[in-house]
């Protein structure tokens, strides 16, 4: 079985899913059951952590899905922190997904400050995989800081445009030395796998699902896609050449 791991923890399927956006909290269960994915990412700010009334939580079945909380919604290194402290102050986990936001229309990352808030949050015992510009260099720097894994941006968050810098993304994962996750942007199945053709580790997705016509049905045909986008990533695709080449040789033909 193809697998990867990140800090240790080893999971057989590369797609990662959120928890937004969803018509009903029922759709969002059979999502999650359709897209094959083990691990799950929830805004710390965005739930109900005391569960004295419903929570997104009480859909999510511990035993079967990993939880990653995320910080979305902090646009500061402090702020950040403190929702990834208090995130594992309620039991979710010690890893995050770490968000810091610097502009509120293109939610674009501020790099500068999620530097800051990775090394804190490294130095204090957190599994750090920080959401980040598709910048090759700013990449490096995370994985510096002792980020677990990095993920770069495919498009702006909630987009759907796919990848827009492939061979940023061609370089990152050249150069890194932890697992590199395409996180945002991604719209359809052809997205998806084209990350993997690119040789990312994984896919992080949450709106190209929750937002399609047929959630579940997306779903499925993620999970397809980035395991197809992962096997011809392993086979090595042909070289693009400028004009045809026969599939069938000529040599030995009758007249020739």
């Amino acid at each position: 079985m193809d697998t990867f791991t990140i800090a240790g923890k080893t999971f057989s399927s590369r797609l990662i899913v959120g928890t937004g956006k969803y018509s009903s909290p029922a759709v969002m269960v059979q999502a999650h059951e359709a897209s094959g994915a083990e691990m799950i990412t929830v805004a710390v700010r965005r739930v109900n952590l005391d569960r004295t009334k419903e929570s997104l939580l009480d859909y999510i079945d511990a035993s079967k899905y990993f939880l990653l909380p995320n910080t979305a919604g902090c646009y500061t290194a402090d702020e950040a922190v403190r929702t990834a402290r208090l995130g594992r102050e309620v039991g979710l986990s010690n890893w995050v997904k770490l968000e810091v936001i610097g502009d509120e229309k293109t939610l674009f990352p501020d790099n500068e400050a999620l530097l800051e808030a990775t090394r804190v949050l490294v130095r204090e015992g957190f599994v750090v995989l920080p959401y980040t510009s598709d910048d090759p260099v700013v990449c490096r720097k995370l994985e510096d800081a002792g980020a677990a894994a990095v993920m770069p941006l495919g498009a702006p968050i909630g987009s759907g445009l796919g990848i827009q810098n492939a061979n940023n993304i061609r370089i990152i994962r050249e150069f890194a030395r932890v697992p590199v996750i395409v996180d945002a942007g991604v719209g359809t199945a052809s997205d998806a796998a084209l990350a993997m053709e690119l040789g990312a580790d994984g896919v992080l997705m949450n709106t190209a699902i929750a937002g399609a016509q047929a959630p579940i049905a997306m779903a499925e045909a993620m999970k397809l896609a980035v395991r197809a986008g992962r096997l011809a990533y392993l086979s090595g695709r042909i070289p693009r050449k400028m004009y045809a080449n026969a599939s069938s040789p000529v040599e030995g033909l009758v007249g020739r």
